[in-house]
């Protein structure tokens, strides 16, 4: 009976879908053609070099191309996590940057929008506003400038003041225990102030009916900060923490570079995948870096989707995706 209502002219569910979309391609022809450029850009830049992660399996070499090159299989793999002493040690790196980095990142950007959307005085808000959004407009050589200054062992602000109360100076940059605490504060620093903007623009969405009626019942500040503000920046946080999970296996090349340069000393405890990659390039070749990029996706992915379904299932449903 179906075939024949086909056959007779009806629709059917694949014709009724091809004329819906036909129908909704007429109706909103203007915003799908403002999208072609941008799918363009999208197509070129991230699917098409999807072709190339091949190199990853590979030897790659000039000459014979990427598909032409000798297939390896997973040795640039297993030389990164057994052959090479580095590979357990720069993952190491990054994911502990990375994983206090969105601790803070997340701390301290809630603590400051908070404390914005409690001040009442327009000219002081603004000001401070201002000095915190600042060092977001900083190069990573600026901020690391910024930083020697602090930490010189001859003329840094911090060892003159330890010789001011007669104790011992120490040599900053010859001490590689310092410098993953010292590139966690410097990336707070510099990402908080542009972080917290995130959450006061949330925060202008809250119903104000809400907070008059909790100081109505007698609630204290603190009281509707805890039980009204934080809940509800919940969503929002869930989300921009998240997207940085997905990216906890990336290092910031220029944060480390614009910090601590090539100092031998202290290279070595703070390098990131990022910067193993840059520093070994040119002696072991695109396949080796191509697979390390691959790992780092790779993992990205599990840990986002994996930590996405947590939040769905502790948050109310309240997830990425």
């Amino acid at each position: 009976m179906k075939s024949k209502k086909i056959q007779n002219g009806a629709p059917g569910p694949l014709g009724g879908r091809r004329k819906e979309f036909i129908r909704e391609m007429k109706r909103n022809k203007g915003l799908y053609l403002m999208c072609v450029p941008a799918l363009v850009v999208l197509v070129m830049f991230c699917y098409i070099p999807f072709a190339g992660t091949w190199m990853a399996f590979t030897d790659f070499n000039v000459v014979d191309g990427i598909f032409g090159s000798k297939f390896v299989g997973l040795d640039n793999f297993k030389y990164f996590f057994s052959k090479s002493s580095m590979g357990w040690r720069v993952t190491y790196n990054t994911l502990f940057i990375n994983f206090f980095g969105i601790i803070l990142g997340l701390i301290v950007p809630i603590s400051i929008a908070v404390f914005f959307n409690e001040v009442r005085s327009k000219i002081f808000k603004k000001l401070t506003q201002s000095f915190m959004f600042f060092p977001y407009f900083l190069s990573w050589v600026v901020v690391g400038a910024i930083i020697y200054g602090f930490f010189s062992t001859d003329v840094g602000v911090i060892n003159n003041m330890l010789r001011s109360m007669g104790l011992e100076t120490v040599k900053w940059y010859a001490e590689p225990k310092y410098w993953k605490g010292i590139i966690i504060i410097a990336s707070m620093w510099k990402w908080s102030g542009y972080s917290s903007i995130i959450y006061m623009a949330a925060m202008a969405n809250f119903d104000g009916s809400l907070y008059e009626a909790a100081e109505v019942d007698g609630a204290s500040k603190l009281q509707r900060i805890l039980y009204l503000t934080v809940p509800m920046l919940k969503p929002t946080a869930v989300v921009l923490t998240l997207m940085s999970i997905g990216r906890i296996f990336y290092g910031d090349f220029g944060m480390i570079y614009g910090i601590v340069g090539n100092n031998p000393v202290l290279i070595d405890a703070v390098t990131v995948i990022d910067t193993y990659v840059y520093q070994t390039m040119r002696t072991l070749g695109f396949s080796y870096a191509t697979a390390i990029g691959l790992f780092q996706s790779v993992m990205g992915l599990i840990l986002v989707t994996v930590a996405n379904r947590m939040a769905k299932k502790y948050n109310d449903g309240e997830g990425l995706f």
